[in-house]
């Protein structure tokens, strides 16, 4: 999946993911009022909604983009209605030829990292039947209590030729009260760079032509530090998020890249999928068309980051 994903972005000229992370506030009213008219003001209402915002936004940029990045909470927390709308959303960007990352942020140990890592990018038995749950291509993986909460899912990645994206540095304000601290048996280098550095060793065992199956999440907001892992993870593709609404821009993803433009991949959310609300495009689209705003958000963020790589068509 790795050789897949890094060939869609090249195909597309376009080192794109766009974060699925939808709320109630993002949903265009007309699209509510359908939803609650046939099922009420009720999960299931609000399930419908996303699932029918989420479909608006896929069809107006899958032609445009190698991936989206639908982040797990923003369904958890509308229950079993939530994850049923996730699980379409999945099934839909497959079906329209996109790589998915499923944004769970799962970590944990033993047979319950093994159950995470088989229900999300893996198969399940029951019976004599075999099924893939929830079938990503990609899950984004949290380190914090090391190998034995990792190994699980690489496992796994091999077995299904998929892939994981360690949370490395993230682009949150607070992430350095644990992840900038400095490691005494380390040279006194920060955490980070020691989590990178595992996840070269980790990636090592699972190589696609190019990347290995394991790669990493970088914050666009910590460019500098961007720089310090691309050379620490050379075989790792990044995962970037934090641009667009979190203050990331394109000049500042340079780091995340290899000389040749290739290694990462940038994520937008809200920037994309709430694009209609904010003030570069609200005046130039209604909520009607909060898909074609989608769409002229992904256009800017790719020509963007084409300008800062000096990408051209």
């Amino acid at each position: 999946m790795i050789n897949r994903l890094v060939k869609e972005i090249q195909k597309k000229n376009a080192p794109i993911v766009v974060g699925l992370d939808p709320t109630m506030k993002f949903i265009p009213g007309y699209i509510k009022e359908n939803a609650f008219s046939v099922y009420g003001e009720t999960l299931q209402g609000a399930g419908e909604a996303i699932w029918q915002f989420n479909k608006g936004i896929v069809d107006a940029v899958y032609d445009l983009i190698p991936a989206v990045k639908p982040q797990i909470a923003m369904y958890e927390q509308f229950g079993i209605e939530g994850m049923i709308a996730y699980k379409k959303t999945v099934d839909y960007c497959k079906s329209k030829g996109l790589v998915v990352i499923g944004d769970i942020k799962r970590g944990d140990i033993g047979s319950t990292s093994a159950a995470y890592a088989v229900g999300h990018i893996g198969k399940v038995s029951v019976g004599s039947s075999v099924f893939a749950p929830f079938d990503e291509d990609f899950v984004t993986v949290n380190p914090y209590l090391g190998t034995d909460g990792v190994k699980p899912f690489i496992d796994v990645c091999a077995e299904e030729k998929k892939g994981i994206f360690v949370l490395v540095k993230t682009s949150n304000p607070s992430s350095g009260e644990f992840q900038d601290r400095p490691i005494a048996d380390a040279d006194n280098r920060p955490l980070y760079e020691i989590v990178g550095q595992k996840v070269d060793e980790w990636g090592k065992s699972c190589m696609g032509e190019k990347y290995s199956y394991v790669g990493a999440v970088v914050g666009a907001t910590y460019p500098e530090m961007g720089k310090v892992l691309r050379d620490i993870m050379p075989n790792s593709l990044i995962l970037v998020p934090g641009y667009g609404a979190q203050g990331g821009k394109g000049a500042d993803l340079v780091h995340f890249f290899k000389a040749d433009g290739s290694g990462a991949i940038v994520n937008s959310s809200r920037g994309i999928i709430a694009a209609y609300q904010s003030e570069k495009y609200k005046e130039r689209f209604s909520e009607k068309e909060y898909a074609d705003a989608a769409r002229a958000a992904v256009i800017e963020m790719k020509e963007d980051i084409a300008g800062a790589l000096g990408i051209t068509e």
